[in-house]
Parts: C-alpha cells; sequence; structure tokens
C-alpha cells in the first residue's frame, strides 16, 4: 500500500510529520512521509516512538457512543489496584541530557490516590467492548472534515479510497538503518486495532493478559469512564512511577536498564533490526512479568505508553514553577507544541518494548512523550487511577 500512494497523499503525510513533531525529539511517521522530503531538525536525542503523527481520525470526542456506567461518584472497584500515598517530590528531571520539556524540576504536592497495579489488559478491555459496543478510534473510517482540522490551511484532500480505518505497526527492518528515519520501521497498516495490533493477520488469542495496545486517548478516557476511574494526571503518573525513591532515574533506582537482571520489557541488542532477547520479548509482555516498583506497581517502565489525563505543554512545568510548589497540577488548560499549532495533544508516559539505551530513554521516570488525541499505536496502552 505505501509504496502506490499518490503524490497528494504523501503531501498531506508530510504536513502531519511536520505539524505533529515535537520540538525537542525526532519524529515518527510512514515510508511515504519521509520519502516525500527531508526534514531538517537540530540534533537531539531520539526516541523509538516521540510523536507520532495524527493518525486520520475525528480530532473531537467521539459521538453518540452511550457508556451504561460513566458517572466517576459511583464507587469504583478496588480490585487489582494499591494505594499510592500523598506526598511532595520534584517532578521533572535533573539531568543534562534528559529533554528540554523536562525542565526546570518543580515541586509537586499530590493527594493519595488509588492505580491499577497494571496497564489495562485485552482481556479487561474486551469486557468493555461488550458491555458497551464500543468502537475505537483505528476501527473507524477518517473523516477528512475532522482531520483538516489538524493541518494548515489549504492542506489537499487526499483520495477517498485512502481514507481508511488503520493504525501505526512496528516493521522492523532485518538490517541496520541510520536512525534518523524512522518510517524504515513504523507503517500505516489498513485494519490494525487493538483486536490485530500487529495488523491484518494478527490478534489477540491466548493474549488476555497482555496490555491492550492501538488505543487512542478518546479510547482509554471511554474505558475509564465506564469503569468509574479516569486516567492519571501527569504529575500522579510521575510520582507514582517512582515508587517511593526520590530523585531516582527509573523506577528501580539508577542502575542502567541494560545492567543486572531485566528489570523492564525494552528493546536489547541493535535497534531496530536485532533483538537479542535478553527480557524474552519481543513486542508486548503479559501484564507483570517484571519485578513491581516500591508502591506495588508493575511496567511503569517499558512495555507500553501510557496515555495520561493532561493536555501536553512544551513550557508548562515553567510556567506552574514556584518557590512554594504547585499542589495536584493536572495540566495546561491549552495545548501547546511548538511545532504544531495545529493539533491538540495529550501526554503519555513510560515508554514501551521499543526503548533502547543508545536510543531512547523512555522509561525514565522524568521522560515526556505527547501524541494527539485521535493516535495509537502497536506500543501504546493505558491504566486507571481511581480517588479515595
Amino acid at each position: 500500500m505505501m509504496q502506490r500512494l499518490n503524490r497528494t497523499f504523501c503531501i498531506i503525510l508530510l504536513f502531519l510529520l511536520l505539524y505533529a513533531c515535537g520540538y525537542n525529539r525526532k519524529p515518527e511517521t510512514s515510508v511515504a512521509v519521509l520519502a516525500a522530503a527531508p526534514v531538517k531538525k537540530e540534533k537531539v536525542a531520539l526516541c523509538c516512538s516521540s510523536n507520532i503523527p495524527a493518525r486520520f481520525a475525528s480530532l473531537t470526542a467521539p459521538s453518540k457512543i452511550v457508556i451504561s456506567r460513566g458517572d466517576h461518584s459511583i464507587a469504583f472497584s478496588q480490585n487489582g489496584m494499591v494505594w499510592v500515598p500523598a506526598g511532595t517530590f520534584m517532578m521533572g528531571s535533573g539531568n543534562k541530557d534528559a529533554f528540554r520539556d523536562e525542565f526546570p524540576r518543580h515541586k509537586v504536592r499530590l493527594d493519595g490516590f488509588w492505580m491499577d497495579k497494571t496497564l489495562v489488559t485485552n482481556s479487561e478491555f474486551s469486557k468493555f467492548v461488550r458491555a458497551t459496543g464500543y468502537v475505537t478510534t483505528a476501527e473507524k473510517k477518517p473523516d477528512w472534515d475532522d482531520l483538516k482540522k489538524q493541518m494548515p490551511p489549504g492542506t489537499p484532500k487526499p483520495d477517498d479510497k485512502l481514507l481508511v480505518a488503520a493504525s501505526l505497526v512496528f516493521t522492523p527492518p532485518n538490517h541496520p538503518v541510520t536512525l534518523e528515519n524512522a518510517g524504515q520501521w513504523w507503517s500505516w497498516q489498513k485494519g490494525a486495532s487493538w483486536r490485530h495490533p500487529h495488523g491484518p493477520g494478527s490478534d489477540i488469542k491466548g493474549k488476555g493478559n497482555y496490555p491492550v495496545v492501538q488505543v487512542s486517548w478518546y479510547d482509554a478516557e471511554a474505558y475509564c469512564k465506564w469503569a468509574h476511574k479516569r486516567l492519571p494526571t501527569e504529575a500522579e503518573w510521575e510520582w507514582a512511577a517512582r515508587g517511593g525513591l526520590v530523585d531516582k532515574e527509573f523506577p528501580w533506582g539508577n542502575e542502567p536498564v541494560n545492567e543486572g537482571k531485566p528489570k523492564a520489557n525494552t528493546w536489547q541488542g541493535h535497534f531496530p533490526d536485532q533483538n537479542t532477547l535478553a527480557d524474552k520479548y519481543y513486542y508486548t509482555s503479559p501484564v507483570g512479568s517484571f519485578p513491581a516498583n516500591g508502591y506495588g506497581l508493575y511496567d511503569m517502565a517499558g512495555n507500553a505508553w501510557e496515555w495520561c489525563s493532561d493536555l501536553y505543554g512544551a513550557n508548562y512545568y515553567s510556567i506552574i514553577n514556584t518557590a512554594n510548589g504547585v499542589s495536584n497540577p493536572a495540566g495546561p488548560a491549552k495545548s501547546f507544541d511548538p511545532e504544531n499549532t495545529y493539533a491538540q495533544k495529550r501526554v503519555l508516559r513510560g515508554g514501551s518494548f521499543l526503548c533502547n539505551a543508545s536510543y531512547c530513554s523512555g522509561y525514565r521516570v522524568a521522560n515526556r512523550q505527547k501524541s494527539t488525541e485521535d493516535s495509537g499505536t502497536e506500543n501504546t496502552g493505558f491504566r486507571c487511577v481511581g480517588d479515595k
């Protein structure tokens, strides 16, 4: 399919790259985008899943979807959750090599909250879909009227036959490649969805205890509402990921991810063509396959990126940074990404099975990711939280 894309569609994909990529990370998108024209970027750290462009879907919340159990005031089940205590910490990174949006470090005070021990699994998401009839973003045909809102004015409409339900799938090369061209290991595939995470021909049979992926922010939000829970704020997620440790780089401390015993589902070997499988997993792993952090939370690093409730603000930390600190921050009122003034973005945290020590630091507790609300990928999932 990608080889047969016409010039108009390539131009649109190129615009998606230009306006979905972040100011401090290398972009990822389809081969067609990078074949259309090179994008000159400053030399910065790379990330295996940074700034995935918007999939061709609605920019606004799904309409006419009835969620029968959506009142957050109704008590939620605490089964499979742990209590994360209230506390104060320095949010952000103290590492000079971190991304610019992780600075400055700032004092944050949080109330306690309940959090799912694991990412939401295929089995749990299946129950939600059966109960509600919910259809995920990746399973819907995109609407050009919504898509063009994320694009510069005057962007031409692609051929209707190309606007099909699809999502991003990891398609690794069988030989070493330069890491600047992420289109060499990502591709849009028709039919990819949470039911078919690797694209057509794949399925989730026998993988009920694996994290559900290929879910957009809208999908995650809908599930949380059904379960009488909510998505964590970015601050809550980072506090929980630290697991009671102070000023450490990772949920387990400061030991590098590629030293000692496997601590998370990440990429070992030469990215993206060779994985030694030192951690035994090539794609996602069953939830709880690696040791929990100090709060009893699993997969707070690696496996799948996790959606947060916050809108993404590149300079948000600077805005809220005060000597006295801030209590229970919930993100900016408006999304702000310097290189994307058209699309609204939300925060993701935690890294994924594609993060590699030589290429991606997504599993650091302070690392920030962002993507449009309608985007889903093979390595994006979520977990829920609940209030006391």
